[in-house]
């Protein structure tokens, strides 16, 4: 077995690896395009919007939330500083009675509750200063988002009268994709009239020439039709020269039957020639 250089096998791969990014072009392209032609910017701008809500309400929960926390610290220190007071009452009573122990011990208490009450002010004024900035937020974002939905409408309005316009258009240039299938269905019924007439003229042409035989057999062959066609013009031709005689030579006539011609000439007196009219 013939092992192959490294660089060999790397420039076979290479192309391949051309192959495959081009198809990979391809399809994000054809999917990009379909994409393009599936999305309905009105349904984008609703999307968003409902988004913009929706991190909104998220926003003022987080307030109610730190509020709540806030007003539940605010009762804490209200219990803790009711709890000192009664603390100091307590201390001075002890020492009004001599029992200086006890007073100490309260005190003492006091001050531990002092502590805790110094620790949930700072945190209630931490709350205090983050439920500021959400309020704002929340005012800064409702803003926006009553913004963007003015200017949602109007640009799903301008959208709509766009489209509704483009679509007009297209019916009166007759570009649409309806027009256009209606345009084409009138094509091809124009073209098959067209052939319907054409083969109905060949036929009848086919049929005058004898070219297609008669099923019934009262069709004549070209011959015959010919002979048909020269004997009638001959026979219009001698019936023709045959009155043109007999008005040229219409004085002989009595002495022809005169003579004893009268079997022959029959034909040739005056009551058995043709009238003509005179218009």
């Amino acid at each position: 077995m013939v092992l192959e250089p490294k660089s060999v096998r790397r420039g076979r791969a290479k192309p391949m690896s051309g192959v495959m990014k081009r198809m990979g072009m391809i399809f994000r392209a054809k999917a990009n395009k379909a994409l393009d032609r599936a999305e309905d910017p009105r349904e984008t701008l609703d999307y968003s919007y409902q988004k913009q809500v929706e991190l909104l309400q998220k926003v003022r929960r987080g307030v109610a939330d730190v509020a709540t926390s806030r007003k539940r610290l605010e009762l804490q220190l209200t219990q803790l500083q009711g709890q000192s007071a009664k603390l100091e009452e307590q201390g001075r009573k002890a020492l009004a009675l001599g029992r200086e122990d006890l007073a100490r011990e309260a005190l003492t208490r006091r001050a531990a509750l002092q502590q805790q009450v110094s620790d949930l002010q700072t945190q209630h004024q931490t709350l205090q200063g983050e439920e500021e900035k959400l309020t704002l937020a929340s005012q800064r974002l409702q803003a926006k988002v009553d913004a963007f939905r003015t200017k949602k409408e109007t640009i799903k309005a301008t959208y709509t009268a766009a489209q509704a316009q483009t679509r007009i258009g297209e019916a009166f240039s007759g570009i649409s994709e309806e027009m256009g299938d209606v345009g084409m269905a009138i094509q091809r019924a124009e073209d098959k009239t067209a052939q319907l007439q054409a083969r109905a003229g060949a036929i009848d042409e086919l049929l005058a020439s004898g070219a297609l035989d008669d099923p019934s057999g009262l069709a004549k062959d070209d011959i015959t039709a010919e002979l048909e066609r020269l004997s009638g013009g001959n026979d219009v031709e001698l019936e023709l020269q045959r009155m043109k005689a007999e008005l040229a030579g219409g004085g002989a006539a009595k002495p022809a039957i005169e003579g004893g011609q009268t079997g022959q000439n029959h034909a040739a007196q005056p009551q058995d020639r043709p009238h003509f009219d005179k218009q």
